[in-house]
């Protein structure tokens, strides 16, 4: 969902003069134009795990650097599911841009949508054109979004995981969905509202149906009068043979037991091939079920495609070893929009650390060629992988060992604490998994938005439907 600043001191008319000059009459000149401030100036795009880790790599470099993002905050998207799933609030896994970077005086924060990159121009079109900002060299880390495989229509009914604002909509529906089957009248009405599909075994799906069992197990339980949220059907679906296809085979097959023991219905080589407001057809069986939640794949932004250069499936650009773009050495792609591989000639996989990793090279690559210098190629270093399932319930890959159960599940929590960022969120988060530790309850379980009335017309409306058919 965009976000678009309407500040006056972003209104600019057109490019003007040699290029790093804007005509303006706000502050953003003076951080803008070459006249004003000698020093090559580094547009970064995008405030997430590569950008704001390139931003840090050049706090000593002499230059300036304009950080854009269509939102004022940095977030720590491992936690997302936790928002989604009422575990969380959304300020305890995000921290606003320009208070991590206050004290780096060669640093500005700008908030604006980039609608286009002209790398033959070196400049970036920001809000629709209205600004036109141009650089010496430019880093984009725009990330990715949810892939619908060509199927942009099933994301109104299956919405990803991406942003705070997805994860807010997937908390309302999941809700929302108890509040209309206490309401329902049929029993295939309520049996539809009671079930949740996950679309994709990776993390991110095998982690919300985890979830999803320990809240109506547990947190619902006694709360309604006219069901029993503990009858609540999970499926996780997977087209693939096995979920989490990037661990070994012997912990996937334990996760698969692990959410099993949970009551989730797991299905594998099971691709979803429609999907509408009333449930999904998979596997050539429809399922009904109201509420829909989509893991099953990823696109980098298009953003990607203006920089002209190789992309992979997924809109990744193919960088060059220290992640240039290939035809523009003063151009970088880091994080989830950048293809790279490790030493062993395996994708980099799109995750927190492999982000900090580019974003950190290409800082200091920048900072290489003011100097005069070669830069570096860049060399991925794994430091694991780690997906929980539920209480007690993990798998991890660290240091080629394989984990699972209580000690892989408490190497989890240790680790996603410790890159969170802030002293005050890291607390927070502790605080929040300590009292649903010990109490099984959900602090944050808020529905905004659309009324259960709305909800409630539409099943009612599709049971009628199937019982017409």
């Amino acid at each position: 969902m965009p976000h678009r600043t309407h500040s006056p001191s972003l209104a600019t008319t057109a490019a003007d003069g040699p290029v790093g000059a804007i005509r303006s009459a706000n502050s953003l000149t003076a951080t803008a134009t070459h006249a004003t401030d000698p020093r090559p100036h580094v547009v970064i795009v995008g405030g997430g795990f590569a950008g704001l880790s390139a931003a840090r790599a050049l706090a000593n470099a002499p230059v300036r650097i304009t950080l854009l993002d269509r939102t004022n905050h940095h977030l720590f998207q491992p936690l997302l599911y936790q928002v989604a799933t009422a575990v969380l609030n959304p300020s305890d896994i995000s921290v606003p841009i320009r208070w991590l970077l206050r004290t780096q005086q060669n640093a500005t924060v700008v908030m604006a949508d980039v609608d286009r990159i002209d790398p033959h121009a070196k400049t970036v079109s920001l809000d629709s054109g209205t600004v036109l900002l141009s650089f010496d060299y430019l880093l984009l880390a725009a990330g990715a979004r949810h892939a619908y495989f060509g199927h942009t229509e099933w994301e109104q009914h299956a919405p990803g995981l991406k942003s705070i604002e997805d994860a807010l909509e997937m908390r309302r529906r999941f809700l929302l969905s108890f509040e209309a089957a206490e309401r329902a009248s049929a029993a295939g009405e309520r049996d539809a509202l009671l079930t949740f599909v996950i679309v994709g075994g990776g993390p991110t799906g095998v982690e919300l149906a985890g979830m999803i069992p320990e809240i109506t197990h547990h947190a619902l339980t006694g709360e309604f009068r006219r069901i029993d949220p503990r009858k609540a059907r999970v499926l996780l679906l997977e087209g693939g043979p096995r979920i989490l296809p990037a661990f070994p085979e012997a912990l996937s097959a334990r996760a698969q037991r692990d959410l099993e023991s949970l009551g989730v219905e797991v299905r594998t080589n099971c691709i979803v091939t429609h999907v509408d407001s009333d449930g999904v057809v998979a596997g050539g069986e429809r399922i009904d079920a109201h509420t829909v939640f989509w893991g099953a794949g990823n696109q980098a932004s298009p953003l990607a495609r203006q920089l002209g250069a190789p992309t992979d499936r997924a809109g990744r650009v193919v960088v060059n070893p220290d992640l240039s773009v290939p035809g523009h050495p003063d151009i970088f792609c880091a994080g989830d929009i950048a293809a790279t591989t490790t030493a062993a000639g395996t994708p980099v996989p799109a995750v927190a650390p492999a982000a900090n990793q580019m974003g950190t090279l290409v800082g200091r690559n920048i900072a290489r060629r003011v100097a005069g210098k070669d830069g570096e190629s860049f060399r991925y270093l794994n430091k694991g992988d780690l997906a929980t399932i539920g209480r007690h319930k993990a798998v991890a890959v660290i240091a080629g060992q394989q984990l699972h159960g209580l000690f892989a599940w408490l190497t989890w929590l240790f680790v996603h604490i410790l890159y969170l960022v802030g002293v005050r969120n890291r607390v927070s988060v502790v605080v929040q998994w300590a009292y649903q530790y010990f109490t099984f309850q959900r602090g944050v379980r808020l529905i905004t938005g659309t009324t259960v009335h709305r909800l409630l017309k539409a099943s009612k409306a599709a049971h009628e439907k199937r019982r017409a058919a």
